[in-house]
């Protein structure tokens, strides 16, 4: 890139994405990096001779941003860990270790409150079979930051890059929870006359998103790229879109909406699980040479999964999500922590 557009592209305001791309992503020579920033993990080789390759991401949740500062220690503690997890999940990892940096104010420096963190991290990480095996203690805004390493065969792991023309688009789960668990949390009005169990398993779905560890294992053989669905539907499809120079095309009556959400909040749930975030799902695409096993798969019940759509050519060079025929136009970087 030339000094003088390098200048200009700098003085304008830069997302989250425009700061890891111009300033980090070629910071160092990637010896020994089989892939490296710009995917859900990094995916590093051992040794010519080991047969098994190092995944290693790392999310850092601030007070206020990632978490209401109302939720309690058990709360924040195991989203933290399952939102880390969810990173394996994108690139087919299976989790082994992870590591804890936590920023503590002094008034949360309690016996209870470390109690509970402590309590809530450990069952996440008994479920999912990860050690915690360091980190760091300071005190300062309650921010808690997770490196999570896991393994895979070499070759095996997922990146976004992989997605060609007439693959087949599936989704995992259900979207729009994400979304409407924030809701149930920022604005409890809206819930007022539903349902108790309606918001009980929101709720229960922000704190302790489900990372889709076995079906990531299961997948890894046939899909051709992965992401999870963390900033919403249409910017993380979108990141495999750019990633692998395609254009992706999605059926919203394909969209798999809970019946909760279909029923009691029938115009915003499509929004929901087009343009919100932290579902924790995964976004998958298959080669057309593998779309009757993945089927087959999902109707003997062995794969809670959706095919929502289709890759298509990307004619403009210019990678996009189509929805319903139509480019999308609302919200396509999804959230971004520099630009509103």
């Amino acid at each position: 890139m030339e000094m003088n557009t390098l200048t200009q592209k700098t003085s304008l305001r830069l997302g989250e994405f425009d700061i890891i791309a111009a300033y980090f992503k070629d910071l160092t020579d990637q010896d020994g990096v089989a892939l490296g920033i710009g995917d859900d993990a990094a995916i590093i080789d051992l040794s010519l001779q080991s047969k098994i390759q190092l995944v290693v991401a790392s999310d850092t949740l601030v007070d206020g941003v990632h978490f209401p500062s109302d939720a309690s220690a058990y709360q924040i503690a195991q989203r933290a860990l399952c939102v880390n997890l969810s990173d394996m999940a994108a690139m087919a990892a299976t989790p082994r270790w992870f590591t804890l940096a936590l920023t503590l104010p002094k008034e949360k420096a309690n016996r209870q409150w470390l109690k509970d963190f402590s309590m809530g991290l450990a069952e996440v990480a008994l479920e999912y079979n990860c050690a915690l095996i360091g980190g760091d203690t300071t005190a300062g805004p309650l921010s808690i930051t997770i490196t999570m390493l896991g393994e895979v065969p070499v070759g095996a792991g997922l990146a976004r890059s992989g997605a060609t023309a007439g693959d087949g688009v599936y989704v995992t789960g259900f979207l729009g929870d994400g979304a409407a668990g924030l809701l149930a949390i920022t604005k409890v009005d809206s819930f007022r006359n539903k349902p108790k169990i309606i918001s009980e398993r929101l709720l229960s779905l922000f704190y302790k998103p489900l990372p889709q560890i076995i079906t990531a294992l299961k997948i890894r053989h046939l899909a051709s790229a992965c992401i999870d669905i963390s900033d919403g539907l249409v910017a993380d499809l979108g990141h495999i879109c750019r990633s692998s120079g395609v254009a992706a095309s999605v059926d919203t009556a394909m969209l798999p909406i809970h019946p909760d959400l279909r029923e009691n909040f029938q115009d915003q749930c499509h929004g929901w699980a087009l343009f919100g975030g932290d579902d924790y799902q995964l976004c998958f695409t298959v080669p057309p040479a593998d779309l009757s096993i993945i089927d087959d798969w999902i109707y003997q019940g062995e794969l809670d999964a959706t095919r929502i759509g289709v890759i298509v050519s990307s004619s403009d060079n210019n990678p996009a999500v189509l929805i319903d025929g139509f480019k999308s136009l609302e919200r396509l970087r999804g959230f971004d922590h520099f630009i509103p």
